[in-house]
């Protein structure tokens, strides 16, 4: 058996990942606080970069952007210090007049905001400080406040003690005894129902907090818990003997119980959204504008432009500042892209969502990535990228870029309608229902099928409905 040697050509392509190419990928699914601190942190270590004057004629970037070649990825070559030649760099691009920035930054130094201290939120009181400091006040021995402190420090953000007793404090090897006489006393602090093991415990704390008169409400939680969250006020009236009316004005006592004690100290500060990109309605037409407001506006240092085509500079000097030029380039280059290939995406968002725009939620279109992808001639994981915590401010609201991609529902008369749309129609249905009859997951089917003409099986309307944060038929019914 013999080998024989032989020589051929093969053509393939292959797609190189450049380092400008992988900067690209990275910026473009950060969000808009990350790529701030991206830049930010670029601007402190790369001393070629500088932060450009905000000044009319600077006001260009929008242009700059679009005039970039989003589908340009190679990577740029380095600038060749020659001390002979002239730079090849644009520097004209990137490069601002020095005196012209001196002037700027004086202006703003002058008219720099003075933050008013006084009128800044103060940090709310946690949990865990309000228990602390009433455990503070309660007179506890030594031992008893180590073993106290540490049970605190378990109770979750709803108010619970997630985990056993006897897991609190396993090196002080104390009797459990002991220790649920601690946690008693710490159930007593405020809000009630405080420390609490589940939500039977949480309600009892409550009902001792009530004083005189519980027997029976009492008792209706130690043994019938199922009922009540169920609402079977019948099984309860029955099982106990006692009248159906009676019952329910118990149970309504129950249902005003907090069953999540620490609930009023969960609340976070409201976070704000800041668009990164804004769709306004001109005459009868949308326009797309990139909010550029807060990214800082980059250039290239002049004073190493200088240097770099200055005689005296060692090799070795030219080569680190090449080396951080490349790198400021890329950046530069890397946020147009970003920018630009949010602009493009949120063009053809608008084409496709027009009559969103125009009439509404319930005109909301069904589409997906490879919709905006085949418009615009991008992969689908760079759109993916792109609607991910990028946010697009609308005549209609501020909505998430993936928020208007969604599946297709069926209609009888063979269109097709957004799945959100659909669940819009389900939130209004319910929101009208008797609440002492409410529509159960099969009669929503019969009811957008008789009225909307939407065809939707049960366990659908049950997903969307749970997505919703909305109950089931049997925990919606109301009877007082």
């Amino acid at each position: 058996m013999g080998f024989e040697l032989k020589q051929g050509l093969k053509l393939s392509q292959q797609l190189r990942m450049t380092p400008q190419l992988q900067q690209a990928i990275k910026l473009l699914q950060l969000s808009r606080l990350e790529l701030e601190t991206v830049v930010t942190k670029e601007l402190e270590e790369n001393p070629v970069l500088e932060e450009a004057p905000e000044s009319p004629e600077d006001d260009a970037s929008t242009k700059e952007t679009e005039n970039l070649d989003m589908a340009e990825s190679e990577e740029a070559p380095p600038p060749q210090a020659d001390d002979n030649k002239k730079e090849e760099f644009e520097w004209e691009n990137y490069v601002e007049d020095n005196s012209r920035q001196s002037m700027s930054q004086a202006g703003m130094r002058n008219t720099e905001e003075v933050h008013n201290y006084e009128n800044l939120i103060t940090r709310h009181e946690s949990l865990h400080e309000y228990l602390i400091w009433q455990m503070k006040m309660s007179g506890f021995s030594e031992n008893e406040e180590r073993i106290a402190q540490k049970i605190i420090g378990n109770i979750d953000d709803d108010g619970y003690l997630p985990i056993p007793i006897e897991e609190v404090c396993p090196e002080e090897n104390l009797p459990v005894e002991e220790l649920e006489s601690i946690l008693q006393m710490v159930q007593e602090f405020d809000p009630p129902g405080i420390a609490a093991r589940n939500l039977q415990e949480c309600l009892l704390v409550q009902a001792k907090v009530l004083g005189e008169d519980t027997h029976d409400l009492v008792h209706i939680i130690k043994n019938h818990m199922k009922d009540l969250e169920k609402k079977n006020f019948e099984g309860i009236a029955k099982a106990m003997g006692k009248p159906l009316q009676e019952i329910i004005e118990i149970c309504k006592i129950i249902f005003d119980m907090e069953p999540k004690p620490g609930r009023s100290f969960s609340g976070t500060d409201t976070q704000y959204v800041v668009p990164d990109v804004y769709v306004y309605k001109v005459g009868d037409e949308y326009v797309v504008s990139l909010n550029e407001d807060g990214l800082p506006r980059l250039k290239i240092s002049n004073f190493y432009k200088n240097v770099l085509s200055g005689k005296e500079s060692s090799s070795v000097t030219k080569e680190y500042i090449q080396d951080k030029l490349r790198s400021a380039v890329w950046l530069i280059k890397s946020i147009h892209q970003r920018q630009r290939t949010i602009y493009k995406v949120t063009e053809s968002i608008v084409r496709h969502q027009r009559d969103f725009l125009d009439k509404g939620l319930e005109h909301l279109r069904p589409m997906i990535l490879r919709d905006i992808a085949n418009d615009i001639g991008m992969h689908e994981s760079t759109v993916s990228r792109v609607t991910t915590a990028k946010y697009v401010h609308t005549p209609r609201g501020i909505f998430e870029l993936k928020y208007f991609f969604n599946s297709g529902i069926n209609k009888t008369d063979g269109d097709s309608l957004a799945s959100e749309s659909v669940k819009e129609k389900i939130k209004e249905m319910v929101s009208q229902e008797d609440p002492k009859n409410p529509y159960s997951d099969q009669r929503i089917v019969e009811i957008l099928k008789e009225k909307a003409g939407i065809e939707i099986a049960r366990r659908t309307v049950a997903k969307y409905r749970d997505m919703l944060g909305i109950l089931p038929s049997s925990k919606r019914k109301k009877y007082f």
